[in-house]
């Protein structure tokens, strides 16, 4: 049986990754696979000109929906449906809306050193930095501290992101996802079948379990 490939295609700031992720978690856990995964986290940056110090969130909402009061109601509707899959979202202590793009550098770091659990517990955390705690996951000391935190080393860490390491990679899995048809996030890719959106355990878990057969034909 071939490994299958994945590919999940992200931004940090978009809610319904974070929700996308979890309900694929769901499917993972249930074996649907039946076998090896590689798992390849993709950025899609859905804000490639924000301000390297991102904004201040509720004038970024405002801006972009038209009125504070429709950003709350929207944010309420993603609560809603993240508490059914775990994913707690505390919008009230929230400050800014980051640059996410040195976020997708410690990810691409990550994937550098070949330790898919750790790095899949990187990238929860970070969407948990983020919408549960309101951190600012654009700063380059919170993302040192929660690298650390899931088992990563601070001076290779922070070597990294000082550095223009990662920028290129990060160029071409876009240019990659480009290639493929993904227009928006969140988007995963299961042995070249495109799930777009996030979608319920079951549209992965038939994916996967697809994908297993062809991969042991």
């Amino acid at each position: 049986m071939q490994t299958i490939q994945v590919e999940v295609n992200y931004d940090f700031i978009c809610p319904w990754c974070w929700i996308g992720q979890r309900n694929f978690s769901v499917a993972l856990a249930q074996g649907s696979a039946g076998g090896a995964l590689s798992i390849r986290y993709v950025p899609f940056e859905l804000n490639p000109s924000m301000p390297i110090d991102g904004m201040d969130r509720r004038v970024y909402r405002t801006q972009k929906f038209g009125s504070w009061a429709r950003s709350q109601i929207m944010d309420g509707q993603v609560a809603a449906s993240g508490l059914a899959v775990g994913a707690r979202f505390n919008y009230n202590i929230v400050q800014r809306t980051p640059n996410t793009h040195l976020a997708h550098r410690l990810m691409q770091f990550a994937q550098e050193r070949n330790e898919p659990q750790k790095t899949a517990a990187l990238y929860e955390s970070i969407y948990a930095a983020y919408f549960s705690d309101g951190l600012d996951i654009g700063a380059l000391e919170t993302l040192v501290a929660i690298a650390v935190a899931q088992g990563f080393d601070e001076n290779a860490v922070r070597a990294y992101l000082v550095s223009n390491a990662g920028n290129d990679q990060i160029d071409a899995a876009r240019q990659h996802a480009d290639s493929l048809g993904v227009r928006a996030v969140p988007t995963i890719v299961i042995d070249g079948e495109i799930i777009s959106g996030a979608q319920p355990p079951d549209v992965f878990t038939q994916a996967l379990r697809s994908a297993a057969l062809r991969s042991a034909a």
